[in-house]
């Protein structure tokens, strides 16, 4: 199983090595605990034009490796971000989704994005 890091709501304290953890109850914490490190978002971001395959997601985040883009979307999987659907084809073809809950990402990243933009760059 994937190991994950969460974030202690009551101190701050990233604890490590826990696998699938309890979701703090603390919003923020929360989603830091699901989208955490920066594949996440841009997973999700990718997802936001609609369903891919596995290699389409690879093409399109240069550097993230199999084992990552897997764990990732395996996560996702299990709390409710993303589906995967298996077609029975020859070759085998799987896609994965985002689910409604997942979309509602949408505003959360666009807002992001747009905060980022705010940021002068360093003189």
């Amino acid at each position: 199983m994937q190991s994950t890091g969460y974030i202690n709501c009551t101190n701050g304290v990233i604890v490590e090595n826990m696998t699938d953890p309890c979701l703090p109850e603390c919003g923020v914490a929360r989603f830091l605990t699901l989208l955490n490190g920066p594949w996440a978002t841009l997973i999700v971001r990718e997802l936001l034009h609609g369903p891919h395959r596995f290699t389409e997601l690879r093409a399109a985040l240069p550097g993230i490796s199999p084992h990552t883009l897997t764990s990732r979307l395996r996560q996702f999987e299990r709390h409710g971000i993303v589906t995967r659907t298996t077609y029975a084809e020859i070759p085998p073809r799987v896609e994965y989704a985002l689910t409604p809950l997942g979309a509602g990402l949408r505003d959360v990243l666009e807002a992001m994005g747009k905060w980022a933009m705010e940021v002068p760059d360093p003189a």
